[in-house]
């Protein structure tokens, strides 16, 4: 059975206006992302939404939690923005949906080239494949329990709670 994987936006797809600086959502990196990792898992892609994670709602993280729960899968890849990612695996760690399921992101956009996204994404199709039901976060090789993670605002990197 195919993992199904759930865009929900985050630096992941971000792209850069040169004319004045920002950062936007145009769409999703994620097939293009896949096709360089030359990914053989079958993969169903959905976006759920383009958002910035420090702008998502309680009203977005149902979404995310419904979604889950109502795909015939039982096996799924979240990206997500690492700024809320910890709150929206509570959340989805909380409703105890007895499926597997991994958040992942990027801490620099897809498209500056030295992203760390395209190892994420293959580490969470990795673990999304080889974990027992639960939630995790997977970040930089690593994946963490949904009742057991933050990250580290100092050093940018996610952590098991101390």
């Amino acid at each position: 059975m195919a993992i199904k994987i759930f865009i929900t936006g985050g630096t992941f797809d971000k792209e850069y206006n040169e004319l004045d600086g920002k950062l936007f959502f145009k769409d999703t990196h994620l097939p293009e992302m896949l096709r360089l990792g030359r990914c053989k898992v079958p993969v169903e892609v959905r976006a759920l939404m383009l958002v910035d994670s420090l702008e998502m709602t309680d009203a977005d993280r149902q979404i995310i939690v419904e979604q889950s729960r109502n795909c015939k899968e039982d096996r799924m890849v979240i990206t997500h923005g690492t700024d809320t990612m910890e709150e929206t695996a509570r959340v989805l760690g909380q409703s105890n949906l007895q499926k597997t399921i991994v958040l992942t992101g990027a801490m620099i956009p897809y498209k500056f080239g030295s992203s760390d996204g395209l190892f994420n994404i293959g580490s969470a199709l990795a673990f999304a494949q080889t974990l027992p039901p639960g939630v995790y976060v997977a970040m930089n090789g690593r994946y963490f329990t949904w009742d057991n993670v933050m990250k580290n605002k100092k050093t940018g990197e996610f952590e098991e709670r101390k």
